[in-house]
This record gives structure tokens, C-alpha cells and sequence, in this order.
């Protein structure tokens, strides 16, 4: 049912809006104004996305569980894929992903309305790498001998 609605009822309430639109404003203007709110859209959305990708990288370095970032990326992905899509009823849709309250506001729905659970792992964890000192580097190593296996057994023939 969901790919009826996304195929064939989107793309006929598009169409009948394109030109309802272009009837009163004309079909030049209407397909300028349609071109128009896609790059605006995407700037927008490039914007957002960068200031996103920044506000989860703070929560991350203070500890804590980007949960909000994630989301508004998400919403912002359907922003651009709907802001991208030629029509008036995806742009305001695709736009109104765009302002922080609505976010916020379908957050608020998704959380009343849905159980989440959020559960922290932290095997592994160590404070030293939460700390910021850029002396500290994670990683793992594994010893060698100045002798490899192969030279190891050369030297026991010999």
C-alpha cells in the first residue's frame, strides 16, 4: 500500500497542483518556481546537514548519545530527497523538514507515540580517550621478533 501512495497518488496530486499553479501564474514561471525552490532547497539543506554533522560531533566529544543530531540528519535526508522531487506538495513538505520546531515537534509525536530504548555499551570504554589530550592514541600492536618464523627454522637446519 505504501508504494501506491509514493507511485501513483504523490505523483497525480503533483500533477494536478503543477497546474493549478501554472493556470494562475503560468507554466514558465511555475517551472521557474519549481527550479528555484529545489536550489534553494539544497542549499538549505547543505547547510543544515553541515551544522548537524557539527552539533553531533560536540555531543559525542562531551559523551553523550547524539540521539537529537541523528534524527535531524534523518529528517534532513527526506528534506533534500523531497526538495529534489519536481512538485509543490513535496517542496512545502521537504521545506517544512527544514525548520527546527517542526522537527522537534515530530521528535515529540515519535517519542510519545513509539518505545525506544537507548542502551549504552560501554565495554572498552577508557576515560583517557574522552580526556581531548592529542598525546593519547588508541590502537593495537602486535610484537615481532627480529627473527621470522621462516628464519627460525634456516637457522635449526644449520
Amino acid at each position: 500500500m505504501p508504494f501506491i501512495i509514493i507511485f501513483v497518488i504523490v505523483p497525480f496530486i503533483e500533477l494536478a497542483t503543477f497546474a493549478s499553479v501554472s493556470e494562475y501564474i503560468g507554466i514558465w514561471t511555475t517551472l521557474m518556481l519549481a527550479f528555484l525552490t529545489a536550489i534553494i532547497g539544497g542549499l538549505l539543506v547543505k547547510y543544515q546537514g553541515l551544522h548537524t554533522i557539527l552539533s553531533m560531533r560536540q555531543a559525542m566529544e562531551r559523551g553523550q548519545m547524539p540521539l537529537t543530531e541523528i534524527f535531524d540528519g534523518f529528517c534532513l535526508v527526506a528534506a533534500g530527497a523531497l526538495l529534489i522531487t519536481p512538485g509543490f506538495v513535496t517542496d512545502t513538505i521537504g521545506f517544512a523538514l527544514l525548520i527546527p520546531p517542526v522537527r522537534g515537534l515530530l521528535r515529540y509525536y515519535i517519542r510519545k507515540h513509539t518505545s525506544w530504548a537507548v542502551l549504552a555499551q560501554t565495554e572498552g570504554f577508557d576515560a583517557r580517550t574522552r580526556s581531548g589530550d592529542p598525546d593519547i592514541i588508541e590502537g593495537d600492536y602486535e610484537r615481532m621478533d627480529d627473527a621470522s618464523p621462516t628464519k627460525r627454522d634456516e637457522i635449526g637446519r644449520e
